[in-house]
């Protein structure tokens, strides 16, 4: 059995080393590309999305609670959902926080939902489109999916995605303070600091997919796909391989960005043990733990919000470029590997914006939020 299982994981990794070295584009300019604004007038906007219905309408999500809708153009008045009575935002990093739609959506008409209640816990749970307006969200179908006690008011996590494979992906902090004191990140029975896998179509409340890697590593609860996070803010999947970049928020000095090839879980990323690749704590060093393939020091912004691998149509000579940005620098960066399997990683785009979160919409182009307030779309320069 375990013969075959690094049968497996080998030929993983070979074929998402195959798929990157197809496709390698040339070094993005810039200077060739401009950030538009498309909708104005958010508080602390933190996350847009299609919902993958084909009604091409986006999804706005603001940290005080609300999720918007702009269907051709035009923002609706009244809010897809409002939670803002049930949610904490009593410190910067509390609030409605992540959003995700299941693939099956146009069918089941469910999402998900990340937040800190009221007494500033983590809960993820799930609501259902009205039957009566698709432009309104059943306020009273919420059914709680997690919930997790946070020790202090930041390194909350908070994103959410469904992967190719159909299940749910949760990024959560460590909890927070400094350097993680409690060493949540490093505890195998600890869900802070980790990346859960959860199959949200079974069991009660979820299921524990049958590939997790607890069933490899039986010192790790079920529900753990990655680990030794601080905070990862954000991940994302790429469209055409299913590999996975995780931006994960450092302490204080380095900023990391992560890769994990598709269907490769139990990694451990090193916090707080590491840094980046540098020496954080006084703990040893452990085997096995995974490198950053980018990281960048506090000369150059203070806080990364990861973005996507670029599959959209209108812009075809991004196909294959990751985007990634700083929070208070508004550095935009690229990256991609080059035939030689190398990351090249370069500086994409100079911005005045608090960049707090990238975006796609349904057909994959690229958006990112300005946490003043506004949302912006990736487009060739006039």
């Amino acid at each position: 059995m375990r013969r075959l299982f690094l049968l497996s994981l080998l030929m993983t990794l070979l074929l998402a080393t195959t798929v990157q070295a197809q496709d390698v584009p040339n070094t993005p300019l810039g200077s060739q590309y401009r950030l538009v604004e498309v909708a104005s007038g958010f508080n602390r906007p933190l996350f847009v999305t299609g919902a993958g219905d084909a009604s091409s309408r986006l999804f706005i999500m603001d940290q005080f609670g609300h999720i918007w809708i702009m269907q051709d153009g035009a923002l609706l008045p009244q809010p897809f959902l409002d939670v803002s009575g049930v949610i904490s935002t009593d410190a910067n990093e509390r609030g409605l926080l992540g959003l995700a739609f299941h693939p099956n959506y146009a069918e089941n008409g469910q999402f998900y939902i990340y937040y800190t209640d009221v007494s500033g816990d983590t809960v993820v749970a799930r609501y259902l489109v009205s039957a009566s307006d698709p432009n309104l969200a059943d306020p009273a179908s919420a059914t709680y999916v997690l919930r997790a006690d946070q020790p202090y008011p930041n390194h909350n996590g908070g994103h959410m995605s469904f992967g190719p494979d159909g299940y749910l992906y949760i990024g959560t902090g460590d909890g927070g303070s400094q350097g993680d004191p409690q060493r949540r990140a490093q505890n195998p029975n600890d869900l802070l600091g980790k990346i859960l896998r959860l199959d949200v179509d079974n069991g009660n409340a979820y299921a524990i997919p049958a590939d997790n890697p607890a069933l490899t590593n039986s010192g790790l609860p079920g529900e753990i796909w990655a680990l030794g996070l601080r905070n990862p803010w954000r991940f994302s999947f790429d469209r055409l391989t299913g590999d996975l970049y995780i931006a994960d928020v450092g302490q204080n000095q380095w900023e990391e960005i992560n890769f994990q090839p598709a269907g490769v879980g139990g990694l451990n990323y090193g916090w707080n043990i590491m840094e980046g690749t540098r020496r954080y704590s006084g703990e040893p060093v452990i085997d096995g733990l995974t490198d950053p393939f980018f990281e960048y020091n506090h000369s150059n912004g203070c806080s990364v919000t990861g973005g996507y691998v670029y599959r959209g149509q209108a812009l075809p000579a991004l196909q294959g470029v990751y985007f990634f940005a700083d929070y208070c620098s508004g550095l935009i960066w690229s990256s991609y590997r080059d035939t030689a399997g190398v990351w090249q990683t370069n500086l994409f785009m100079d911005t005045d914006y608090s960049i707090s979160s990238f975006g796609e919409d349904e057909s994959g182009e690229l958006y990112i939020l300005n946490h003043g307030g506004s949302v912006l779309r990736l487009e060739a320069a006039a």
